[in-house]
């Protein structure tokens, strides 16, 4: 009871709203399109938690969002989504365990549940822009060897998740954004998966609800970052 009513008081109201908004239109979307693959509702239902941990710079957020990478590959592999499947297993999952270790050491003024916030510069820009560029070309072809579906917006997914996955590690507000953009990306593909197979619009709700929280990830991120240069200024 202790631990519940210390995780509703570090939550905002709106941020218990989002949250649970979320969980109850996953919740429906399963029962409505699904019923049978409660590993897809359970990856769900850890990935929308997993989100308003990072919105609030919570290394925990990281941490759920190790787990959620592994259960959503083997999702992917089962409607032969291969890069999603590579891209989450090979790229996203390592990254946030980097990304995990990184936001511990880089704590807010010693907050464990805070991470400092970091303003890239161009040299990060650049370097991320020719990294970028390098994933994007290597798995295209890495995909279309796979016989991947949807192999177009399959590879702007990658590049979308490697972008969100650097500014992560980086600790960068714009993390939030590229998530954002990998979620409509996502959303697309997800919802050709369904004209096949209808239990996949549960997915398809999955990133919707994502794609929302990945915006309010964003907008917070922009606050915290203005506070904590306040608070730098002020000592």
């Amino acid at each position: 009871m202790k631990s519940f009513t210390t995780l509703k008081n570090y939550f905002s109201k709106t941020e218990l709203i989002l949250w649970s908004t979320s969980v109850v239109l996953i919740l429906i979307a399963f029962c409505l399109f699904d019923r049978t693959s409660y590993m897809t509702l359970w990856t769900s239902l850890i990935g929308v938690t997993s989100l308003i941990f990072c919105a609030k710079g919570n290394p925990m957020g990281q941490l759920l969002m190790v787990l959620f990478s592994l259960l959503y590959g083997m999702i992917s592999l089962n409607v032969s989504y291969y890069g999603e499947m590579i891209t989450y297993l090979g790229m996203t999952m390592p990254m946030a365990v980097f990304s995990l270790i990184t936001w511990l050491k880089n704590l807010f003024n010693g907050n464990r549940s805070e991470v400092e916030i970091y303003h890239i510069k161009r040299h990060d820009i650049v370097l991320m822009s020719v990294l970028t560029a390098v994933v994007t070309i290597l798995f295209y072809f890495i995909l279309k060897a796979f016989n991947t579906a949807n192999l177009i917006p399959s590879t702007i997914s990658v590049t979308t998740s490697f972008l969100a996955v650097y500014l992560t590690f980086k600790r960068s507000p714009y993390y939030a954004a590229g998530y954002a953009a990998n979620d409509l990306i996502l959303i697309i593909l997800w919802t050709m998966a369904s004209m096949e197979d209808i239990s996949c619009l549960s997915v398809t709700v999955c990133f919707a609800a994502f794609f929302i929280n990945d915006i309010y990830g964003f907008l917070n991120w922009r606050r915290m970052g203005q506070r904590q240069a306040a608070v730098a200024a002020g000592s």
